[in-house]
């Protein structure tokens, strides 16, 4: 469900990633009833929730929060400044059970390999960079992007399953 809140975009990268997470958790109302939140399919869920995760990730270069390019113009640049360098990509993340809030930030650094103009001009005419923080989606065209990665993979594409064990491992237990 997307809560339908509005992002920081601005300031300290791990306070943005926390403070986005936890207004996406609390976002979603009374409960765990969305306020404003939708399905996938588009409608109001049927049934309240008892456990609520929302995560929040941003890609950092040279201290700077790269968000979201707007344009393919926007993402060629990305590819231009993050080339043959290393970048953090950060995640809040936010565990709600039974109404107590648990957060964490996870860390994982990316190194790009140093990419040729047509390797550059391929990736923004493949489009995945759209709605991706940082222009790229390690889980497709974009790992061709990457030399080595150090710290966690699900943190790059979006939800850091170890923090997330760690903040709530009841949720990986048997019935």
């Amino acid at each position: 469900m997307v809560p339908g809140v509005e992002e920081l975009t601005s300031g300290d990268a791990e306070q943005l990633v926390r403070l986005n997470a936890l207004s996406k958790a609390r976002g979603l109302g009374e409960g765990g009833v969305p306020a404003r939140a939708k399905n996938v399919l588009g409608t109001p869920p049927s049934q309240p929730e008892r456990v609520v995760i929302a995560c929040d990730t941003d890609v950092v270069l040279g201290g700077e929060v790269l968000g979201k390019p707007g344009s393919p113009s926007e993402a060629r640049s990305y590819l231009d400044r993050m080339s043959g360098r290393a970048h953090t990509v950060m995640s809040g993340l936010v565990v709600v059970v039974d109404g107590e809030e648990r957060v964490g930030v996870e860390k994982t650094t990316v190194v790009f390999k140093r990419l040729s103009d047509p390797e550059k001009e391929r990736y923004v005419k493949f489009g995945e960079w759209e709605g991706r923080s940082g222009g790229y989606a390690i889980q497709t065209l974009g790992s061709s992007l990457v030399e080595r990665l150090e710290g966690s993979v699900s943190n790059v594409v979006g939800l850091p399953v170890g923090l997330l064990a760690e903040l709530a491992p009841e949720l990986f237990e048997r019935a």
